[in-house]
């Protein structure tokens, strides 16, 4: 079977976002590239070679990925076309991803138990990206 990971794109906010990201889900980046230290990137602008290149947060059995979007390549534009969608092992760990996440951001949907059995919230964190958060209680 296919795995699916995410690939997040930012305006030069890659390192503080997955810096935040790596204290609320906990891990170590198995990659950390940056444009300066690739080759083919020897002609990008001083103020660009800095950004991160490619970065990798394993979590469970998927991995969240990144990278800084060049100047050059134009604006990221965070819409409400997508969320990360993250289902826990238990309640208190939805509630403490939910805390960590949420810090910074705009709350839509506060974490409450919904009618298919889950506590469940949402939220758009301070870098723009959207995540639902969600502990289904059948699986107690």
């Amino acid at each position: 079977m296919a795995t699916i990971n995410t690939y997040l794109n930012f305006n030069g906010t890659t390192e503080e976002a997955f810096n935040f990201y790596r204290k609320a889900f906990g891990g170590e980046f198995i990659t950390l590239q940056r444009f300066g230290e690739t080759p083919g990137c020897e002609e990008m602008p001083l103020t660009e070679k800095d950004k991160i290149m490619h970065v990798a947060l394993p979590i469970g059995d998927n991995v969240l990925m990144g990278t800084d979007m060049p100047e050059s390549k134009g604006k990221v534009n965070h819409g409400t076309g997508m969320s990360i969608s993250i289902n826990t092992d238990s309640e208190q760990e939805t509630r403490d991803l939910f805390g960590k996440l949420s810090e910074g951001g705009h709350v839509e949907m506060p974490l409450d138990k919904m009618f298919w059995g889950a506590l469940y919230g949402m939220f758009t964190d301070k870098f723009g990206i959207q995540w639902m958060v969600n502990y289904d209680y059948s699986q107690k």
